[in-house]
């Protein structure tokens, strides 16, 4: 039996699984204060390493090229700036939504379930392990960070500067500013539609044209899904401590819950009852782009997989495709709005910091302006938590947010994962109210 390319991705990713735990059992020789690993466990981790990287760097190396053409021939193509405006207005109004509802979903389960509280009170189990490796903790959120101030909101207010490059050939630069990409690109796309058709029609040839080649090369690519998927799984089982997992397990499956309580019952509803189409078959559509998502961790990387998918196995144009979904890469992110909330909030129970409701709206309020501002940033969701709780004066977090750090590889893949399918359904709403017809090989 021939197996789909979504299936081949699985069966790596359990594989993954399967082996990444077998080192971890076997390899690791000293878990507190860090992670050792024998020198077997070391050069197995060393070669998921490097095999994961090059996959990466595959990925990464058409985003440039793909969201520049895919935007400019999807703008070029409406040919009147209204059809631009209307697009627009329809993919933030989704965003800003989608987002705001994810946030309340984390909100509620974290103050049901209270994960960084014990019989009502702060848990004394967690206290003891952060008093144990303060020093450690706070050094390793100080080094996320770099240079990036404690509770500095310059993150979120530097937003706009960021989206204006000083000079075009930044935004094409080796540092994806997809925020500066994406404005270079629509100025383009929006320039072409205004100049004389003598000028537009080779310009507009030939990013036809390189969009293509970019499409081809993406296919190309994912042959090796299945390889670095593996590769990028079983690096991160490898990696991960079940001890500090017990630890935080009551927190780590309160944010799980909240981000599969999104995908699974939230977005479904969006799309039966904005989109008109059958849930059921766009998870099937997007097979390939959610899984490359969970295993790279990584919105703008999977961009590629996901305008494919949407294009060849949901049938919306390239109009629509194009440009929603490079800027959802960019500040949709549903996942890790909803994750910034909850953290914030198990941070405030750990350390016995009662959170009044204007406290909390303040909170959802910044977590929904941070999930835009500090996306393009690294480490950015560790930003975001950093700004909220020194912006709602929680006294002295570090130490808890760098306890967080222990379990936050699989959940960021689980919101990346959330991030891209939210991307998805605002697409494909996006598409049926221009009245695009969807699924039509089906």
């Amino acid at each position: 039996m021939k197996l789909k390319p979504w299936q081949w991705i699985l069966f790596a990713m359990i594989a993954a699984l399967v082996v990444g735990s077998v080192i971890n059992r076997s390899c690791v020789v000293e878990r507190d204060p860090d992670l050792v690993f024998s020198a077997a466990g070391a050069r197995w981790v060393a070669v998921f390493d490097y095999a994961g990287t090059i996959f990466m760097n595959l990925l990464k190396m058409v985003i440039v090229p793909l969201v520049f053409t895919s935007i400019v021939v999807g703008i070029a193509g409406l040919g009147k700036t209204e059809g631009f405006a209307r697009l627009g207005g329809k993919t933030i109004a989704y965003y800003a939504c989608s987002s705001l509802v994810a946030i309340l979903i984390g909100l509620t389960l974290v103050n049901v379930f209270q994960p960084g509280t014990q019989d009502g009170n702060p848990n004394q189990t967690i206290r003891k392990q952060i008093e144990s490796n303060e020093e450690r903790y706070v050094g390793a959120v100080k080094g996320k960070l770099g240079d990036q101030s404690l509770g500095d909101m310059s993150a979120v207010t530097q937003l706009f500067m960021r989206m204006v490059p000083r000079n075009v050939f930044e935004a094409f630069g080796a540092n994806n500013k997809m925020l500066a990409l994406i404005f270079v690109s629509l100025l383009t796309g929006i320039g072409l539609i205004f100049i004389s058709s003598e000028g537009r029609s080779p310009v507009l040839s030939f990013f036809k044209g390189l969009n293509e080649l970019t499409l081809l090369i993406t296919n190309w690519v994912m042959w090796l899904a299945p390889i670095g998927v593996f590769a990028l799984v079983a690096e991160t089982t490898a990696q991960t401590g079940l001890e500090i997992v017990k630890l935080l397990g009551k927190y780590f499956l309160v944010v799980i819950a909240a981000l599969l309580t999104h995908m699974l019952v939230v977005m479904p509803l969006v799309l039966r009852f904005f989109a008109k189409v059958p849930p059921r078959k766009h998870f099937y559509a997007m097979g390939n782009a959610i899984l490359t998502a969970f295993s790279t961790a990584s919105s703008s990387a999977t961009l590629p997989v996901t305008m494919r998918a949407l294009q060849n196995n949901v049938g919306a144009s390239k109009r629509v495709s194009s440009f929603v979904l490079p800027l959802g890469a960019t500040v949709n992110m549903d996942g890790t709005a909803l994750y910034e909330c909850v953290a914030v909030m198990f941070v405030a129970q750990v350390l016995g910091v009662e959170m009044a409701l204007s406290t909390q709206f303040t909170v959802v309020m910044l977590a929904l302006l941070t999930s835009i501002g500090v996306a393009g940033v690294p480490s950015a969701s560790l930003v975001a938590i950093t700004i909220i709780v020194y912006n709602i004066e929680i006294p002295n977090p570090e130490a808890v947010i760098g306890l967080l750090l222990a379990v936050d590889r699989p959940l960021d893949m689980t919101r990346t994962a959330v991030n891209v399918f939210s991307d998805s359904c605002g697409a494909v709403v996006v598409a049926r109210s221009e009245g695009e017809e969807l699924f039509q090989g089906e």
